[in-house]
């Protein structure tokens, strides 16, 4: 069969069946991109004589005779609209985004056709990271990035002329001739005991190369979350268990020639289970007489209470509750919760692993390529599972497409590896957009219950919280959401009493992990709520209570537990994020509401810590070659984040040389000693440093006259932490037929310290207001009753498309972070956090009802009904509609 791709012929025989997306990829087009293989997400995308074709749903064969391009292929106006409007993050997308905007040509409304023509035209493609803004000013034809720039400057990203043309490689953009393919049979069960496996039928498959099952695992329990120090989080994980504890999960692994003879080999496995009961509620889960998930673990498990099923649990209090509450005159109590919702970033979990020269234990090395975050971190635990010299281990990430936590887990890699090493193959494993639903992990559901009390005069006398997290079926980060979602959440809030009752429960659901903003928005949406109907009860503005009781300069940073030393407020800019956005609302900016709409409006603030407690540590190294080019070099992954722009930026100068001509070397443990990983908003101000820092000893090495080639090492520990802040504001407006929530307007304010690259920073909130906008309304990862995940596709799970996000208006405070890297604090988290509290409080505000649970989708509104007297107009009071205690006490 013969086609023409991107002006070039292609001689092909495809399969039967086969799509067109994997016959461009396989005859080396890696243009095209896999994002869920149903057409629902545009990475795929190609121009099929000249129609924008989901080549992921097309059979090939129905290309025969066609002139098919890619974004490699198409004329340069869109691509370079794309490089000018600084049109994405990650770039996953952007290859399927500039191919369907090169054919709305067959559709010129599109461009300027109206508010719906547009959305209508772009539905079919998904952005996981940029807000769309940045995608919209591509079509618009606005310049937003220049190519090179000092700090302060809106620099382009390194690989932007690659990423717009699709030639920037991602972790399978690779030669993957030899390469054996990696299947997984999951459990059908929630719960259950394999009592016998026969893989001979599967075994005896031409080409099937192995069969793995709980008799090849390591025998070394781990966790999948990684950290810096890897006893933060429980052993409570195998490569291949015998116990299956949800569905979804590995029963047995299949080796093939082929991706597609693994699976069907998959199916061909005979599998006897001791079926379990199982539990999908935390609260059963905890109480006497559940079934136990890990109840045989011991004290090396790290496993707080395996009796009662709990991950982690923190209790404290600080000052007196009692009285604080006692001696109160208005006190609200209530319960909030929040949903299972999925990182859907467009690049699944993927990973090559090869064995070099034969592998370790033969002088040989194990090397591995995967779309991860973390690669050293990922590095120490394969050595650590595996028996392996750290040193004959290397783990690398090209360009990530997406993360937002969800590959800071060690999902893939183990079972990659495992193959590798049983097979002595290279071993490719990419996970389906489905199993991205059931075999990784998701946000952590959240119950929320807060007590807040406050004075005459509004201030805090008294604030408590009882929080309930579902940690899924394994304990995974979720320690550390849980403690994360607690602590700042306090310490943003001056009250002589505060109490903490915290607990992460195992359920026999799909594991829960790392997600941006870590907890805080879930703890956030409901504390958040509960301060704004304390407002109503006191007869204060909102936004002026929170004034009257957030942290000041010079003020402790006190938790339930005391006195926080780590953290420190040595700049300040939230009170610059209260101004702002509370003029942005009272502007008359925005969309009017619709005719007989209910409308309100609320704000939420968050604050969060520059890096994670603990330390989280970063090394780098500047060199000069003798023709005088620029090399750094830092472990720092980029998917999204912006950090390999910001990280020239910085080496740049302090050089004194233009960014573009640095050259940037990331994410490859082979090249540095260590580094923690892209996680808890450290790109900046933990690689950013180390790289400030090396940067600065070769100024130094060059202003002494030494000769070139120079080169020098910097590093840091991430142990000084400072607070940064962010406030979110919204108008809504309801139906009150429907229960529809349409977002009026959308502001955001932050104090991220100096801006070292205000297009990058904008598009880093933009990204996170939006995919939390995607939480407040519409996302959820559902189950049925026997804990199975019932949309485990984009078309049924509903992540916010172009037509759904609205333009939001950015504000930077003026403040410079005396202890960050010139001058900046971290910000790529924390713009996520308050956006579904103030959208929660704004559509309360709407209808006088309190909305207690996300998502707000319309028939969860219409059911929580309309106050009596709620009209059309301004916001007004919120009544907790029988679900708690609002009101005065004397």
């Amino acid at each position: 069969m013969l086609i023409t791709v991107d002006g070039r012929a292609l001689d092909a025989a495809p399969r039967p069946g086969q799509c067109l997306r994997t016959l461009l990829r396989e005859s080396g087009v890696h243009a095209v991109k896999k994002g869920c293989d149903t057409g629902d997400c545009g990475a795929c995308t190609v121009l099929l004589d000249g129609v924008p074709t989901h080549s992921c749903v097309l059979p090939a064969h129905r290309a025969e005779g066609a002139d098919v391009r890619t974004a490699a292929g198409v004329p340069d106006a869109v691509p370079e609209a794309f490089a000018r409007a600084a049109g994405f993050q990650c770039g996953y997308c952007t290859p399927g985004m500039v191919a369907t905007v090169t054919g709305l040509d067959r559709a010129p409304c599109a461009r300027d056709g109206g508010p719906t023509a547009r959305p209508a035209a772009m539905k079919g493609n998904l952005c996981r990271c940029t807000g769309y803004r940045a995608i919209t000013d591509a079509l618009d034809g606005v310049d937003n990035a220049r190519p090179s720039g000092r700090i302060g400057d809106p620099v382009a990203a390194p690989a932007t002329a690659r990423v717009v043309r699709g030639r920037e490689p991602y972790t399978l953009d690779t030669d993957l001739t030899g390469c054996a393919h990696l299947a997984v049979l999951g459990s059908p069960h929630a719960h259950a005991r394999i009592v016998s496996i026969d893989a001979r039928r599967a075994l005896a498959m031409e080409g099937v190369v192995a069969v793995l099952t709980h008799h090849d695992d390591p025998g070394v329990p781990f966790s999948a979350a990684r950290h810096q120090n890897r006893t933060d989080d429980p052993d409570d994980t195998r490569v291949l268990d015998r116990v299956l504890r949800h569905r979804g999960q590995r029963v047995a692994a299949v080796v093939a020639e082929t991706a597609a003879l693994a699976r069907r080999a998959c199916l061909e496995i005979d599998v006897t289970y001791e079926v379990l009961e199982p539990v999908f509620d935390p609260e059963v889960a905890r109480a006497p007489g559940a079934p136990l998930l890990h109840g045989d673990a011991g004290p090396d498990s790290r496993i707080d209470d395996p009796s009662r099923n709990v991950v982690a649990q923190f209790h404290a209090q600080h000052g007196d509750l009692a009285d604080g509450i006692a001696s109160a005159a208005h006190v609200v109590r209530g319960t909030w919760s929040t949903a299972r919702v999925q990182h859907a970033h467009l690049e699944t979990h993927s990973v090559i692993a090869r064995l070099v020269d034969g592998g370790p234990g033969r002088g040989g090395s194990l090397d591995v390529r995967s779309s991860t975050q973390v690669p050293f971190l990922v590095r120490d635990e394969l050595a650590h599972l595996f028996g392996l010299d750290r040193d004959a281990v290397r783990v690398h990430a090209a360009r990530v497409g997406g993360g937002f936590g969800g590959k800071q887990e060690m999902i893939c890699e183990d079972l990659a590896v495992l193959a590798a090493l049983r097979t002595g193959r290279d071993v490719v494993w990419e996970l389906s957009r489905e199993e991205q639903f059931t075999l990784a992990t998701v946000r952590h559901p959240f119950r929320v219950s807060v007590t807040a009390a406050c004075d005459d005069d509004g201030r805090l006398t008294a604030l408590a919280l009882d929080v309930l997290s579902d940690a899924g079926a394994y304990g995974n980060h979720s320690a550390g959401v849980m403690f994360h979602s607690i602590t700042e959440s306090m310490e943003l809030y001056r009250s002589p009493a505060k109490r903490v009752d915290a607990e992460s429960v195992y359920t026999t659901t799909v594991p829960s992990g790392a997600f941006r903003g870590y907890g805080l928005g879930e703890v956030g949406f409901a504390l958040e709520a509960a301060l704004d109907e304390l407002a109503d009860a006191a007869g204060l503005d909102p936004v002026e209570l929170r004034r009257r009781n957030v942290i000041r300069p010079g003020d402790p940073l006190v938790s339930a537990a005391g006195v926080d030393d780590e953290l420190s407020l040595s700049s300040y800019g939230l009170d610059q994020c209260l101004d702002h956005v509370e003029q942005a609302l009272d502007s008359g900016r925005g969309e009017p509401a619709p005719a007989g709409w209910l409308e309100g409006r609320g704000v939420a603030t968050t604050m969060i810590a520059t890096t994670p407690p603990g330390g989280h540590h970063g090394s780098a190294r500047v060199e000069v070659d003798a023709d005088g080019t620029v090399h750094a070099y830092v472990g720092t992954a980029e998917f999204g984040n912006g950090t390999a722009t910001v990280h020239t930026q910085i080496v740049a100068e302090v050089l004194g040389v233009p960014s573009a001509s640095v050259v940037l070397h990331a994410s490859d443990t082979s090249l540095l000693a260590h580094d923690t990983g892209a996680f808890g908003s450290a790109g900046t101000v933990v690689g950013g440093r180390a790289l400030h820092r090396a940067a600065t000893r070769v100024a130094a090495l060059l202003a002494a006259g030494a000769t070139l080639p120079v080169s020098a090492e910097g590093s840091t520990d991430g142990m000084a932490r400072q607070a940064a802040f962010t406030v979110q504001g919204v108008r809504v407006a309801v139906c009150p037929d429907t229960g529809t929530v349409r977002v009026l307007q959308s502001v955001h304010a932050v104090d991220a310290g100096r801006v070292l690259n205000p297009q990058q920073l904008r598009g880093q909130i933009e990204g996170g207001v939006a995919q939390a906008f995607g939480a407040a309304l519409y996302e959820q990862v559902l189950l049925d009753d026997d804990g199975a995940v019932t949309n485990p596709t984009f078309r049924h799970y509903h992540p916010p498309r172009l037509g759904d996000v609205p333009r939001t208006e950015v504000f930077f405070a003026d403040t410079v972070e005396v202890e960050g890297v010139l001058g900046a604090k971290s910000m790529s988290e924390a713009p996520y956090c308050p956006v579904a509290a103030a959208v929660g409080i704004a559509v309360a505000r709407a209808t006088g009802v309190r909305q207690e649970s996300l998502p707000l989708t319309p028939d969860r509104v219409w059911m929580r009904g309309v106050a009596p007297g709620a009209a059309p107009g301004a916001a007004r009071g919120v009544t907790a509609g029988g679900s708690g205690v609002v009101g005065a006490r004397r």
